[in-house]
């Protein structure tokens, strides 16, 4: 069995309307969970098939940090396809820094963060002291890129042009069109 801590105000998200959104993690990941709403904890015990449930405390942690549920549940979707969390506290500080880097992230009006997701092709959310992402390996290291790069102060014309880049060398790589 296993254990995964969740922010109060997500343990709500993680049970869903009237139990959904648990019955669904349950019956996909092949666990059992058992949700204390007070500590915000959830026990995961594995029910059925052993590797989806390996993949369990990903997806309750995915929620967990400010993920849809049902981007949470497409971890199971692909076998590459899993979470990263880049823990903010590590480049900044003081509150002031962390909230300012925070800024530099999600950018004017959440536009950084979108692009950072539309040019890597992951789901990425800042919440907290962490910036998650769910996506295959390239996209990952392209998100870890773009972040390390605004943590450590880079313009953001930069970052763009690096997404800018990163994106077509993602997208040539899954060109399938046959040679004339």
């Amino acid at each position: 069995m296993q254990h995964v801590t969740v922010p109060q105000d997500r343990i709500g998200v993680v049970i869903g309307a009237g139990g959904e959104t648990m019955r669904e993690i349950e019956e996909r990941a092949g666990v059992r969970l058992d949700v204390d709403s007070d500590s915000g904890s959830v026990a995961i015990e594995e029910a059925g098939d052993p590797v989806a449930a390996m993949v369990a405390p990903d997806i309750i942690k995915a929620i967990g940090r400010g993920f849809k549920p049902e981007t949470a549940l497409s971890i199971l979707d692909h076998d590459l396809r899993t979470l990263e969390l880049i823990d903010l506290t590590e480049h900044t500080r003081n509150d002031n820094d962390l909230q300012r880097k925070k800024g530099r992230i999600i950018g004017e009006n959440g536009r950084t963060r979108e692009l950072i997701e539309e040019l890597s092709g992951a789901n990425v959310v800042v919440y907290g002291t962490t910036v998650g992402a769910v996506g295959g390996p390239e996209e990952l290291q392209v998100v870890r890129r773009a972040v390390g790069m605004l943590l450590d102060g880079a313009p953001h014309g930069a970052v763009y042009s690096y997404l800018e880049r990163k994106s077509n060398e993602l997208n040539e790589d899954v060109d399938f069109q046959s040679p004339q």
